[in-house]
């Protein structure tokens, strides 16, 4: 057998290095991803939304806010046993975001809108925003500063939604 050139050490190497980064970025991903779900979670049992509400096709806010929080939760449930794909994994935290707005949306309604409610709905909102800029075409998972905005509009979140008495 002969040595390995070095041109092959090199993509070795650099195969080594994607491996850890991606595995670095679905740790990022999945722990933005649990943390929406947990608001989206939340937010339903203060509304009242509970497993049983999601259908199929969902026509009503409940229903879809029910059915976007098991689907999200069975994709990160997944997530584990999936290749490793930045792109993919954003998408997973980009979903889990868009599911907690609209389960901030179903809280906001269910009790009123009061200030607390309005800004914790305003900024689950912009958590799926950034997730979602997050996840584009833009970043691919893998823009550092994209997914500090999007892990920031997560925390930003998560402290409203405790203010409204959701969490």
């Amino acid at each position: 057998m002969s040595e390995p050139t070095s041109a092959e050490q090199l993509a070795t190497s650099q195969a080594e290095v994607g491996s850890a980064s991606a595995t670095v970025l679905r740790e990022v991903h999945a722990a933005r991803g649990r943390k929406a779900l947990d608001r989206a979670a939340a937010a339903c049992r203060y509304a009242g939304v509970e497993e049983h509400d999601a259908q199929a096709v969902p026509r009503d806010p409940a229903a879809k806010a029910a059915n976007a929080l098991r689907l999200s939760a069975q994709v990160l449930a997944e997530l584990d046993h999936s290749p490793l794909d930045p792109a993919a994994d954003a998408r997973c935290a980009r979903n889990a975001a868009a599911a907690a707005a609209l389960a901030a949306q179903v809280a906001r309604d269910h009790g009123g809108v009061t200030e607390p409610s309005a800004a914790a709905y305003r900024a689950a909102l912009k958590a799926s925003q950034a997730a979602m800029r997050a996840a584009g075409s833009e970043g691919m998972g893998r823009n550092e500063d994209l997914n500090a905005d999007a892990d920031a509009a997560e925390a930003d979140a998560s402290l409203a939604a405790q203010a409204a008495g959701w969490l």
